[in-house]
């Protein structure tokens, strides 16, 4: 049994750590789910946050480890039972050190993904993990996440980007792992552990950080394509012209241009009403030409019917403009309202059978389909809206059912119902229905073997049975 956090919780804390429990600590993007809190504690550095996660312990008082909140799976909130203590990393935001002679960055977790990439471009390096959320996002929630975004074609997700960490597990001991190696074979990585754990393990509290050269020479084009099996192809066709240096590639679907034509007119479109079409960044070295590249691969691609129309970049402004119009898609999807959203994966050779046989398995719900995302490393979302003239709240008795639909084509595929935003609270349920029992089993004893209070984000990612 847990107890709530109250005063005499808050006596035991180090001075001065305390806030107010204000809205913004409770509340989620999408507005579906209401956290509550007792306490909010804000730490200054890593002392601090094992001397708070100590008194949680013994006074068996719930933790909600909180970065940004921009998570999208209400890992962040907790509605039920007593009410928790809030553990938010804002004030951490140190950065700790840069190598670039190494390619590492050590950040505190309260930093956020931009002013991490601020720092990164200010040693003349590159921190790749790139997502619309960046100016709020905290890195430590972004790994705890396992966050991924549209340069994970290259660079890998967050986890692929994090060499060591520093973390408070649940009993108040500090893991000192802020190694800067590539290698170190000694023992179990508690780093891969904690990373993607959602809070549930411990909490991050800073991070070393792989850094990359930046590509000399980038280049960026949206192309119109038939089909989502022509994207596909034209995928493996760049991929094969450049050896690596696809850095992003987006699909976009025209369900999403027609939102932002609807709720966000002044964003230009250079492909208008055009049911598919893919944004492509290239990042080459010296000595190559991204536009003539592009130039190339469009030739070839319209040659082979792979691509009808496109446009080149031919300027860091024009390459913005045409990464601004896909950043304001999940906006316009915000501003229209949801039914469903899904934050899908699937095996490349499955997603073009997955998008038709979903479309047509949905085609009598009277629900408009937003889907894009990222091509590249197999993950879309998936949007379900409502018809027009309808409201999402139209909807309430057949959310659950759908999404259930949904990720069932999904699992049936070899795909998975998370593929970036997490577990969270929102699919815990999926992850009991669709988990491998073994596998479930083993993350249930992980769990107990370091957090036997069950203090640490509670209902997060495991449900409470089964």
């Amino acid at each position: 049994m847990l107890n709530p956090a109250d005063d005499a919780l808050a006596a035991r804390l180090p001075a001065g750590v305390l806030r107010e429990v204000t809205p913004a600590y409770l509340e989620e993007p999408r507005g579906r789910w209401r956290g509550h809190a007792g306490l909010v504690a804000a730490p200054r550095n890593t002392d601090e946050v094992a001397s708070v996660v100590r008194a949680c312990a013994e006074a068996r008082v719930a933790i909600v480890p909180r970065g940004g909140g921009t998570g999208l799976v209400a890992g962040q909130v907790m509605p039920d039972g007593p009410a928790p203590l809030i553990l938010s990393l804002e004030r951490m935001t140190a950065l700790r050190g840069v190598w670039p002679e190494e390619n590492v960055l050590v950040a505190e977790a309260g930093m956020t993904l931009q002013a991490v990439r601020d720092a990164a471009e200010g040693a003349g390096r590159l921190f790749p993990l790139s997502l619309a959320s960046q100016g709020t996002a905290a890195i430590g929630g972004c790994l705890a996440t396992n966050a991924g975004g549209v340069t994970a074609l290259r660079y890998g997700t967050a986890r692929a980007l994090c060499l060591g960490i520093e973390a408070v597990l649940p009993d108040g001991s500090v893991v000192h792992d802020l190694k800067r190696l590539r290698k170190d074979n000694t023992g179990y990585d508690l780093r891969d552990l904690l990373i993607g754990a959602e809070g549930t393990l411990g909490v991050i509290t800073a991070a070393s950080l792989k850094l990359v050269v930046p590509p000399p020479n980038i280049g960026t084009a949206m192309l119109q394509v038939p089909s989502p099996e022509a994207a596909l192809t034209l995928l493996a066709l760049a991929e094969g012209r450049m050896a690596g240096g696809v850095t992003a590639f987006e699909l976009i679907g025209g369900q999403g241009l027609a939102f932002l034509a609807e709720v966000l007119p002044e964003i230009r479109q250079p492909l208008p009403g055009v049911e598919w079409s893919v944004l492509v960044e290239v990042g080459l070295p010296e000595g190559m030409a991204p536009e003539a590249a592009l130039e190339g691969l469009l030739m070839d691609a319209m040659e082979r019917g792979l691509v009808t129309d496109g446009v080149i970049a031919q300027s860091g402004a024009q390459a913005a403009g045409l990464w601004h119009l896909r950043e304001h898609i999940p906006e316009a999807n915000r501003r229209i309202g949801a039914v469903a959203s899904h934050d899908i994966s699937l095996p490349l050779s499955e997603i073009a059978g997955f998008i038709r046989d979903a479309g047509a398995a949905l085609s009598g719900e009277e629900v408009r389909i937003n889907c894009f995302g990222h091509l590249g490393d197999g993950n879309l979302h998936y949007n379900l809206f409502p018809a027009p003239g309808r409201h999402r709240a139209d909807y309430d008795d057949r959310r659950k059912a759908l999404s259930e639909r949904v990720h069932g084509m999904v699992v049936a595929r070899g795909g998975s119902f998370s593929a970036e935003h997490g577990v969270g609270r929102l699919k815990t349920g999926d992850l009991a229905r669709w988990g491998d029992p073994a596998r479930l089993a083993a993350m249930r004893a992980i769990k107990a073997a370091l957090d036997p209070l069950g203090i640490m984000n509670p209902g997060a990612v495991l449900s409470a049975a089964g």
